[in-house]
Parts: structure tokens; C-alpha cells; sequence
């Protein structure tokens, strides 16, 4: 009931200050749009008046408006990280508004250049295009320089340039999670929390990074704007998009363990108003593990299409095929007991020698952007992504690893598709209601994803039950098979949903200093019941569960005060909603939990937004913990798990700092530091219960990152580049969290430490040709990500990349 009170009263408050009249009519307007040389809009460009402190940063389509400005003569300035700054005298007279445009001496290639690092971009997953300083939540950007100057190639070494957010699963070596805030991204099918382009994605096989245009994170709850989703975090990775000019790069990367992996960006115009980009890679590898291999080959082909002035088009595609081996990691010991992780080596593979894991993965988006004026644009998305995966070989090593190693191993043949689809549509418009102005986004989305999944019985041989017997700790102790004993398909399943969401939220800025924020979200989700396909017989019959619907309101409120355009503090509240599953103690099918979020920070731009340091604290709070009830509804003793009710509650405190530095296109650093306080606060006295006041795992107390690169200007070393990374991951729990009445009594938890990598990078460019190369965690530090109780993966010892590349233009 408190939530809907709480929708309602931000509906009403949105409502009466749409319609607040303000007879102050003495002040003017300045609008207009900055573009490059070449023609194309300068984003997230700086606007100011000099005289006053009052300023924005140009859209995605270089417009700008700055309202609210007292009769006068002012200088009107034009600035951006690595450029020269333009100004302009300019009179502005009461209730009037006037245009000015620039175009920039620089064209977009160059602009992109000097466009390092991203804590003060605006962040296209917040859909509305809020500048930084206008958004009341932390965030995170990595661009294309900071991806290629280190050398990343999976999306979790991207991440780990953004404060608080933590790689803490690496599950079968095939799919990473990521977790902020206490909270887990979850798994890697389009259910989870990562998207590209702004669109829900599936990401098994390990997203292709090293060709992204930048990766963004919104941190905390984001429901309002996506509904069902992590109260921890989103990601959003932005591929590269066409130019209207020639250019590109061919690059050629090599490394450790037989890493060869060729990279190529072209791009240039087709017509006048048609352009195209194609960036591809093929990537071959072995690995510090022993049997483990990679072969991938990705391409990303797109075409831009300016319709006029006023409207694009962009059709981008994506093919990706990785063939992995599954890797489960090192196991543990003891698995009925306090698990142990063995001391074994790094490199020690416990699958089949022949194990393999192969994904196909096809997708398409078409977007379309019209602006009406400089004040509305209409956005519409569609989309369409489909994932195979076939995979075969030992299953997980859990609970059954005797305490001295030994392991009676089973195998595991799947076969699994996922076809999601995606529509989109956001009106995005600035007008003023008297002299209180309005950001407004309007907008709806829906998700269809259909899963398939092929069960198998797979012949061991006459009188088998297993596939053999190894031992960890000492592979010679036993003979292991080598051949691929015949697996036989028995069941696919077929299992739909859907995720619908309507949404509404605006900026509201009441004066120059003091802007407000609110919006609401209805969100429906349905999970169709399954059929199940006998594929011996091919008889269809309809799964256990019925077709289950949930639906909820995400409100959002937060209140900006900005004393200058250089500073601005927020205090906010939002919610997001899990969905449960089991019934309660009348037998009725239980409904979403609210998790409630409150957020306060300040953000900072400083030296014309050389320099952002941005720090945020936050509360989050799930007091409808679905467990176990206790008793029924007779009031006797229940056994039933799937009988729940909403008597648990988790809370997640910490703060997030982050301070980055552009101070020219030559030098930047980032850091970041995140602290992350999740446990269970209320828990019942019952069997499976969670154990009060205990952490969660995967959810390390302390993160940090820093990095720093400088490229040499001097005669004697122009060229000449220089860099250092430093990640840090504090102490957390893997495995799986206690409950009450569990057998056996030993703890499921397993305690890891701390650890810190170090890279050092080196690069050289002459003309056209540049070579740059690092060496990876050159402590050689020691540590391990866990998913639950069995995929203990070592982390990578030291290592040695290089890449040469060419520059076309």
C-alpha cells in the first residue's frame, strides 16, 4: 500500500508542476546547435555564459538551450575536453530567445579523439540525454581509447575501470556476472541486466569488447526506466557507429598462450546521405589452463542513413560465433563439509579433454531518430537477437569431491536457444511552463524472449552409472576415458515471457540552482507456462507451473541543488521489484518485492570538465525477503519450501567515489573506490531460512581501480606512450550463504581474500603506425572468482599482449 501511495503522490506532484504558471517574464533564451567541421552535431559539448555561472552541454544532436537569462550583454563559450575554446558576445533581451550555432575547427574523427574517458558524458541508457550534473544517480563510462589503450578484449576488463562494480563469477567458463551495490547482474541470457544499444542482450559466449564504441553502467535502482531489472547495476555497451568520412584502422594483436587476433574498422560514406561501418575480429588462443582453448569470430556491420535533416536511420547488425571449452575451474574438497580449495596448480583442468562449448549468436536493431525542432525528438527501437548454445562434457564438481580429492565424474550434454525481441519508443522534449522549464521523457517498451532447452540421457556403457573416476589433487592416481560416449535427446522445453513497461519522468527546473526529478514506471511481466516436447515420441504435454503475471509501479523522485554550474547535489528516492516464485499459506502465487533505494551524492566538474570527482552514498533496503513460512495456514508445522512468505530482509549500504581527469588529449588517469555493506537484517527462526547479520557472497566490502596514461608531446619523444593499471578487490565469501537447520551443520561458505593486479602498458605511434604493449597482473597475484560451491576459477597469472595496428586515415 506504501508504494502505491508513493506513485501517487509523484504522479500528482508531476502533474501540478507541468502546470505551475510563473509570471516572470522578464528573462530571455539563447538556443542553438554546434557541429563539427564535417558537418555532424557535437555532443556533450560545454555551454556557458562567462559572466554568470550558468551552462549546459549539447545533446546527442548538438542543440543546446540555456533559459531563465536576465536582459544583458554576455560572453557565450564554447568548450570541450582537448579543444580551443570559442566564444561569442551575444545581447539578450526579455522574453525573447535567441540563436546562436558554432561549428567546431575539429570533425568528428578528431572530436572522438580527444573524447577520452566518460564520467562526465551523458549516458545514453539514461534516455532522456540528462547532463551529468543533471542525473540524480552515480554512473560509469569507459570509452574506445580506454578499452584499446589497455588492451581489454571481455567485457570484464572493462569494468573494472567503474567504481564499486566487481567481476565475482566467472561461471563455466563461458558467461561472466558482475555485481555493484550487493547486488548480482544475474546470468548471462536476456533475462539478465546487459544490453546493447540500449537494448536487452544475451551475452553467453563473452560479449566481443574490444571493438565497443564505450560500456555504461547506472548504478542502483534503473526501473523506472527498465523495470525488471539488477537493483545493483545495468550495463550498456554502444558498438561503433558509421561516418561521413574515409577511415578505419587494421590492427593485428598478439599474446601469451598463442593469442592471435586481428581486428578491422572501416568506415566512410556510401552516398551523400548514406554511411557504413564494419568492425570484425577473429580471435584464436589457448590459455594458462590447461587443455582450454578459444576460437571466435565476430562482425559488426552498420548503415547510417540521414533522411533530411531532421531524420536518421541507423541498421546495425551483429554475428558472433565462439566455440569455448567449458571449464569448471580447480573443484573444491570436502564438499559435505567446510569447503576447501585445493592446492593445486593454476593450470590444473579437471573436464574432459574433449569438452566443448559453442554459441552462434545472430542479431539486428533498427533505430529510427526525428527531431520535430530543436526541442522534441522521437526515438523508435526494434530489434531482434537469437543465441545458440551446444554444449558437452563433465558437469560441475559439486558435493561429490571426497575430502582427499577423489571425483566419480558425470557428464552433461545441453542444448539451449534463446530468440528475444525488442520494441521501443521515446519522446524526448524541453518546453517551459511559465519559467520553470522542463527536460520530459515519455515512452514504452516491450521484451519477448522464448527459451529452448534439449535434456539428454547420456550411455556410459553397459552397466555404467558414471563416466569414470579422477582425483584432483593427483591426475596420474587414476586412468581417465578420452572418448565421447553417445547422448540421446529425451525432452525440449519451451518456455516464453514477456516484459511490458509505460513510463513518464521529467527534469524540473524550478531556478537556476534548485531542479527536480520524478517519474513512475508500470511494468508487467509474464511467464508463460512451458511446454515440454517428448523427443522419442514427439508428444507435447504443458509444464507443472501456470502462466504467471506480475506487475508493479517503480516511482523515482530526487531533488538537484546546483549553487553552481560546476556543482551538483542530489538526494533521491527509487524502488525496483524482484519477482518470486512459490505460493504463500493460502496458496496464492506470491507477489513482486520492492526493494526500496534512497541515494544522496554531490558531483563536480571542474577546469571546464577536465576533472569530475563525484562521490555518492546509498541505502537499499528489501524488506519483502520472500522465505520459507513457518507454519501454515492451520497453524501447523509447514515442510514445504515453496510455501513462502515475506518475512526476510536484506539491507546494502556504501558509497561510491570517483575522480577522473581529461586534463588534455594526451593525459588522463581514473580512479575509483566502492563500499559495499550487504547482509540479511531479519530473518525467521525456520529451517532454510537465511542467517541474520551474515554477508552475502560475492559481494566484496571494498573495490578500487585507478589507471593513468600519458602520450609524449616533446620532440625527442613525441610518440611515445606510457601507462598503469591498478585494480583492487577486498575480501568477500564465495560458495553459498548459511541457513538455519542445514545439513550438514558445517559452514557453506568460502572465505577468499584480498588481491590487487598490476599492468603496465608501452606504446609507440609514428605516422600512421602504432604499437602498443602491456604485461597483466605483473605480480603474478594469486586468487580466485567461485560460483557457488564448484567453479573455483584461479584468476590469469601474468601475461603479455601487443598490438600493432594502421591507421587509415
Amino acid at each position: 500500500m506504501k508504494h502505491i501511495f508513493t506513485s501517487t503522490i509523484v504522479c500528482l506532484s508531476l502533474l501540478i508542476l507541468l502546470n505551475v504558471q510563473v509570471l516572470a517574464q522578464s528573462h530571455g533564451s539563447i538556443r542553438g546547435l554546434v557541429k563539427t567541421s564535417d558537418g555532424n552535431p557535437a555532443s556533450f559539448v560545454n555551454v556557458s555564459l562567462k559572466e554568470i555561472r550558468k551552462g549546459t552541454v549539447t545533446a546527442e544532436d548538438g542543440t543546446y538551450q540555456l533559459k531563465g537569462i536576465n536582459q544583458g550583454t554576455y560572453t557565450l563559450q564554447i568548450t570541450f575536453v582537448g579543444l580551443q575554446t570559442q566564444e561569442k558576445t551575444i545581447s539578450v533581451q526579455s522574453g525573447q530567445a535567441i540563436t546562436v550555432d558554432f561549428s567546431l575547427a575539429e570533425n568528428t574523427s578528431q572530436l572522438s579523439e580527444v573524447e577520452v574517458t566518460g564520467n562526465n558524458q551523458v549516458v545514453t541508457l539514461g534516455k532522456a540525454g540528462l547532463a551529468p550534473l543533471d542525473m540524480p544517480q552515480m554512473t560509469g563510462v569507459v570509452s574506445s581509447v580506454v578499452i584499446a589503450n589497455q588492451q581489454a578484449a571481455r567485457l570484464g576488463d572493462v569494468l573494472k575501470n567503474v567504481s564499486g562494480v566487481s567481476l565475482t563469477q566467472q561461471r563455466g567458463g563461458v558467461a561472466e556476472t558482475f555485481s555493484a551495490r550487493g547486488y548480482s547482474i544475474g546470468i548471462a541470457g536476456a533475462g539478465g541486466n546487459i544490453f546493447k544499444n540500449g537494448v536487452i542482450s544475451n551475452t553467453m559466449g563473452f560479449p566481443e569488447a574490444s571493438t565497443l564504441e564505450s560500456v555504461e553502467v547506472l548504478k542502483g535502482s534503473s526501473a523506472l526506466l527498465y523495470g525488471n531489472v539488477s537493483g545493483g547495476l545495468i550495463i550498456n555497451m554502444v558498438t561503433k557507429k558509421p561516418k561521413f568520412e574515409y577511415g578505419g584502422e587494421v590492427s593485428m594483436r598478439v599474446g601469451s598462450y598463442g593469442l592471435y587476433k586481428p581486428i578491422v574498422d572501416l568506415y566512410g560514406p556510401l552516398a551523400k546521405n548514406l554511411a557504413f561501418r564494419v568492425v570484425g575480429t577473429y580471435e584464436t588462443a589457448k590459455s594458462y589452463r590447461d587443455v582450454v582453448k578459444t576460437n571466435r569470430v565476430y562482425v559488426n556491420p552498420s548503415l547510417l542513413y540521414k533522411l533530411g535533416q531532421k531524420t536518421s536511420i541507423l541498421l546495425q547488425g551483429d554475428y558472433l560465433k565462439s566455440d569455448l571449452t567449458p571449464d569448471n575451474g580447480i573443484g573444491s574438497l570436502n564438499a559435505n563439509q567446510d569447503a576447501i580449495i585445493p592446492d593445486v596448480p593454476r593450470s590444473r583442468f579437471i573436464n574432459t579433454p574433449w569438452a566443448y562449448n559453442n554459441v552462434k549468436q545472430t542479431s539486428g536493431s533498427l533505430n529510427i531518430d526525428h527531431a520535430f525542432n530543436s526541442n522534441w525528438k522521437l526515438t523508435a527501437i526494434a530489434s531482434a537477437q537469437g543465441t545458440d548454445v551446444t554444449a558437452y562434457g563433465a558437469g560441475v564438481p559439486n558435493n561429490n569431491v571426497s575430502a582427499t580429492g577423489d571425483w566419480t565424474r558425470t557428464l552433461s550434454r545441453t542444448m539451449t536457444s534463446e530468440a528475444n525481441s525488442t520494441g521501443q519508443i521515446n519522446l524526448n522534449g524541453r518546453f517551459n511552463t511559465g519559467a520553470v522549464g522542463h527536460q520530459l521523457l515519455v515512452g514504452g517498451d516491450i521484451v519477448g524472449i522464448v527459451s529452448k532447452s534439449t535434456a539428454y540421457t547420456v550411455n556410459y556403457g553397459a552397466g555404467k552409472t558414471a563416466y569414470d573416476k579422477i582425483n584432483i589433487l593427483n591426475p596420474s592416481l587414476f586412468e581417465a576415458r578420452t572418448d565421447i560416449p553417445d547422448a540421446t535427446a529425451t525432452t525440449r522445453t519451451t518456455s516464453p515471457s514477456t516484459r511490458l513497461g509505460f513510463y513518464v519522468q521529467d527534469l524540473i527546473g524550478l531556478s537556476d540552482k534548485v531542479k527536480i526529478l520524478a517519474g513512475v514506471r508500470w511494468s508487467q511481466q509474464k511467464t508463460v507456462q512451458t511446454t515440454i516436447l517428448n523427443q522419442l515420441t514427439q508428444v507435447e504435454t504443458r509444464g507443472t507451473a501456470e502462466t504467471k503475471t506480475d506487475a508493479a509501479f517503480s516511482p523515482k523522485v530526487a531533488l538537484l541543488y546546483q549553487p553552481t554550474r560546476t556543482t551538483s547535489f542530489f538526494g533521491s528516492y527509487a524502488n525496483n521489484f524482484t519477482i518470486n516464485t512459490g505460493v504463500d499459506i493460502y496458496g496464492q502465487i506470491l507477489k513482486p518485492s520492492i526493494v526500496d533505494q534512497v541515494e544522496a551524492g554531490v558531483k563536480n566538474e571542474l577546469f571546464n570538465g577536465r576533472i569530475t570527482a563525484n562521490l555518492g552514498v546509498y541505502h537499499i533496503v528489501n524488506s519483502d525477503l520472500a522465505q520459507m513460512a513457518p507454519l501454515k495456514a492451520d497453524g501447523t508445522a509447514n515442510a514445504d519450501a515453496n510455501v513462502k512468505e515475506f518475512t526476510g530482509q536484506t539491507t546494502s549500504d556504501g558509497l561510491e567515489i570517483d575522480l577522473t581527469g581529461n586534463l588534455s588529449k594526451n593525459f588522463y588517469f581514473i580512479t575509483g573506490y566502492g563500499y559495499n555493506y550487504m547482509r540479511y537484517t531479519k530473518a525467521s527462526l525456520v529451517r532454510g531460512s537465511p542467517i541474520e547479520g551474515e554477508r552475502l557472497t560475492n559481494n566484496p566490502a571494498h573495490t578500487a581501480n585507478a589507471t593513468i596514461f600519458y602520450t609524449f608531446d616533446l620532440p625527442q619523444l613525441r610518440g611515445l606512450k606510457l601507462g598503469a593499471s591498478a585494480f583492487y578487490t577486498g575480501a568477500r565469501f564465495g560458495g553459498n550463504n548459511n541457513t538455519y537447520g542445514q545439513t550438514p551443520a558445517f559452514s557453506r561458505l568460502i572465505p577468499l581474500t584480498s588481491f590487487t593486479t598490476i599492468d603496465l602498458s608501452a606504446g609507440y605511434t609514428y605516422r600512421k603506425i602504432s604499437i602498443l604493449a602491456k604485461v597483466s597482473n605483473i605480480t603474478n597475484e594469486l586468487n580466485y572468482l567461485i560460483h557457488d560451491r564448484y567453479s573455483i576459477m584461479p584468476i590469469p597469472p601474468r601475461q603479455f599482449v601487443t598490438t600493432l595496428s594502421y591507421r587509415l586515415k
